[in-house]
């Protein structure tokens, strides 16, 4: 299983998955899709496979992987400050990989129902759900 892990800014977030899947996970493919180099860096230095930034790289290796991980706003046009530009949102979105994100409410939208935990207890259930996807394949 192929494994993309979206993030952006710094790739604090992209990072702490990188880390939790690696140490789970030693011999896992992940691929660190930052928006910008600093985020691809970090998410590389916590261990992932191999990693690739910007807007095309993210279009075009969505449809490559098997799933896709990241917080919501990866989905949405302008989030993470603006840096996810309409074509990333879309192609995101359209990617057949199925998608596990973490639910960090942030600016104007609040996602309703949903419990506010801490983020390392997020990513810990994001890590358990990938180690019961791994076990059916």
């Amino acid at each position: 299983m192929r494994i993309a892990v979206i993030d952006g800014q710094g790739g604090g977030i992209g990072k702490h998955i990188v880390q939790q899947l690696r140490n789970k996970m030693p011999g896992l493919d992940i691929l660190a899709l930052g928006t910008n180099a600093l985020a691809t860096g970090a998410m590389l230095r916590a261990g992932a496979t191999e990693g690739a930034s910007g807007e095309s790289a993210i279009c075009y290796n969505v449809d490559r992987v098997d799933l896709i991980v990241g917080s919501v706003s990866v989905m949405m046009v302008y989030g993470l400050l603006g840096e996810i530009t309409p074509a990333m949102a879309t192609a995101i979105s359209a990617s057949k990989a199925d998608k596990l994100l973490l639910p960090i409410q942030r600016g104007n939208i609040m996602l309703v129902g949903i419990l506010r935990i801490p983020l390392p207890h997020q990513i810990e259930a994001l890590v358990l759900e990938v180690e019961e996807r791994l076990k059916q394949v």
